[in-house]
C-alpha cells in the first residue's frame, strides 16, 4: 500500500492550487465565452445583421455562435500540442490572454447600421479567436488538476474545472440581468450590451495572477526530465488512442443539452418571431438558477465517481437529460415560465451533471501523459463543435411559425444523448487505475478493497490538512 501511494501525487497545497486555478480560470474564460452566447440569442440579431428578415437574422446570429466552435478543433491541435510539449501551465496562460483580448474586442465592434456587412465579418473574426483560445482550457486545466490529484480523489478535484465553467455562466447571465432590467431598451441595445465584454479585462489580470502561482505537474515534469516528450504528440495520440478519441467525440455530444437550454431555448423563448415572448430579463434567470444548482451538485457527483466509477453517472445523465429536453421545450411552448424553470433545474442543473462533473476526470484518464492534452482537446472540441452547429440547424428545421418545435428538437436531442451514453458504456473504466498506467490498454485496476482503503485514507488526510 505504501509503495502505491508513494508513486502517486500526495495532494497538499499544489493540489489545492491546481484545483483553484482550474476553477477560477475556467470561470473567467467561460464568462467570456458565454456572454457572447447570451448576446447572440438576445441582442446580436438586431444590431449586427439586416433587420428586414427576422428569421434570417436569428439563424445568422446563432450561426456566429457556432463559428466559435468551428475554430475549436484548430485551437485544439495547436494548443494541445503546446500543452503536451511545453507544459500544462504555459498553455493555460496562453488561453487566458487570447480569450480576454478577443472578448474585449467584441465590446468595441461597430454595428450593422454603422458599417454594414463589415460588422458581421468582424464579429465572426473575433468569435474565431475566442473559439481558438477556449479550445485548450478544459483539457489543459483538467490535465493539470488530474496530474496533481492524489489517488482516489481525481474525480472530485477534476470536477472543479466544470464547476468553474458553470460559475462563469452564472456570472455571464448575472452581468446581463441588471443591464437588461434597469436600462432602457434603447440604451441597452445602443451601448449597454458592450459593458460585459469590456469587463473582460479582468480575465487577463486575474488569470495571470492566479495561474502563475501553480507549479507544473509532476507527471509532465518527469516526462520532460527523462526526455520522453514526443515531437508530435498529436500523431502519437491518433496512433495509440484513436478509438478512445472517437469515444470522447461521441460523449462530448452531450453539449447538446447546454445548447438546448441556453442557446436555442433562449431564442425560442425570447425572439418575437417565435411568438412566445418571454421577457429577456425573466428568461435569463433560467440558466442562472440552473447553473447555481449545478455548482452545488458538481463536487458531489465528482466524489461519487471516485466511489462507483466514471461510466455510470455519465450514462444516467445522458439518457435522463435527453428525455427531459422534450418537457423543457414543451413548457416554453405553452408560455409557462415556472414549469420551464423547474424543468431546466432538473435537466440541466441536476441530471446533466452526471456527465458534466465526470468528464474532466474521465476524458484525460483515457490517455497517456505524453498525449493527454492533445488527445482530449482534439476529441472533446470536435464533439462540441458538432453540437454547437445545432442552434442554427434547430432554427432551420423548427423556424418561427412551426407548430412542433418541442417534438422536433427534443427528438434530435434525445438521439444525440443516446450516442453519448453508448460511447460511455463502451469505454473502459478508469477510476481505479494508477496515474502512470492511465491510457495503457493492459493497465490493471487496483483491487477494489485496497482502492477504497487508499481513498478513505486520502480523504482523511485532506481533512486533517484543512483543520
Amino acid at each position: 500500500m505504501a509503495d502505491l501511494r508513494d508513486a502517486e501525487p500526495h495532494g497538499g497545497k499544489q493540489s489545492e492550487k491546481a484545483a483553484a486555478s482550474g476553477w477560477i480560470g475556467s470561470a473567467l474564460e467561460y464568462y467570456d465565452f458565454f456572454i457572447y452566447a447570451t448576446a447572440a440569442s438576445l441582442i446580436f440579431p438586431q444590431i449586427f445583421f439586416p433587420s428586414g428578415n427576422p428569421t434570417v437574422a436569428i439563424v445568422a446570429s446563432l450561426a456566429t455562435y457556432g463559428v466559435g466552435y468551428v475554430a475549436r478543433p484548430i485551437g485544439a491541435f495547436v494548443l494541445g500540442h503546446f500543452g503536451d510539449t511545453h507544459g500544462r501551465k504555459r498553455v493555460l496562460l496562453v488561453c487566458m490572454f487570447l480569450m480576454g483580448a478577443s472578448t474585449m474586442a467584441v465590446g468595441i465592434l461597430p454595428t450593422y447600421q454603422q458599417v454594414g456587412m463589415l460588422a458581421p465579418i468582424l464579429l465572426v473574426t473575433v468569435r474565431l479567436i475566442q473559439g481558438f483560445a477556449v479550445a485548450g482550457e478544459i483539457s489543459g486545466a483538467s490535465s493539470m488538476i488530474l496530474e496533481h490529484a492524489p489517488f482516489g480523489r481525481r474525480g472530485f478535484l477534476s470536477s472543479f474545472t466544470l464547476q468553474g465553467v458553470q460559475a462563469g455562466q452564472i456570472l455571464a447571465a448575472a452581468v446581463f440581468l441588471p443591464l437588461a432590467h434597469y436600462m432602457s431598451s434603447d440604451a441597452f441595445h445602443s451601448w449597454g450590451w458592450r459593458i460585459p465584454f469590456l469587463l473582460s479585462v479582468a480575465v487577463i489580470i486575474a488569470g495571470y495572477i492566479i495561474r502563475r502561482k501553480v507549479d507544473e505537474t509532476p507527471a509532465f515534469a518527469a516526462e520532460s526530465a527523462h526526455g520522453q516528450i514526443p515531437q508530435s504528440p498529436i500523431a502519437q495520440a491518433f496512433a495509440l488512442s484513436w478509438d478512445d478519441m472517437l469515444r470522447v467525440i461521441c460523449m462530448a455530444l452531450m453539449n447538446v443539452i447546454a445548447v438546448v437550454a441556453t442557446i436555442f431555448g433562449a431564442a425560442y423563448a425570447v425572439q418575437p418571431a417565435y411568438g412566445i415572448r418571454f421577457s429577456a430579463d425573466v428568461y435569463l434567470w433560467i440558466p442562472v438558477v440552473g447553473n447555481i444548482l449545478a455548482v452545488l451538485i458538481i463536487p458531489y457527483v465528482g466524489k461519487l465517481s471516485d466511489a462507483i466509477g466514471r461510466r455510470p453517472p455519465i450514462i444516467f445523465g445522458a439518457l435522463s437529460a435527453g428525455l427531459l429536453s422534450f418537457a423543457y421545450l414543451y413548457f416554453i411552448s405553452i408560455h409557462n415560465v415556472w414549469l420551464a424553470i423547474a424543468t431546466s433545474l432538473l435537466m440541466w442543473g441536476v441530471v446533466y451533471q452526471g456527465y458534466n462533473a465526470v468528464f474532466p476526470s474521465f476524458f484525460p484518464e483515457l490517455f497517456q501523459t505524453r498525449t493527454r492534452v492533445s488527445a482530449m482537446a482534439i476529441a472533446q472540441n470536435v464533439g462540441t463543435t458538432i453540437t454547437a452547429l445545432l442552434p442554427a440547424l434547430f432554427a432551420a428545421v423548427a423556424p418561427p411559425g412551426s407548430t412542433n418545435v418541442p417534438l422536433t428538437i427534443g427528438a434530435i436531442t434525445l438521439a444525440v444523448t443516446v450516442i453519448a451514453a453508448v460511447a460511455a458504456w463502451s469505454a473502459r473504466e478508469t477510476y481505479r487505475i494508477r496515474l502512470d498506467d492511465l491510457g495503457h490498454r493492459d493497465a490493471i485496476p487496483v483491487e477494489k478493497s485496497l482502492y477504497d482503503r487508499l481513498r478513505a485514507q486520502g480523504i482523511g488526510e485532506a481533512g486533517l490538512a484543512k483543520s
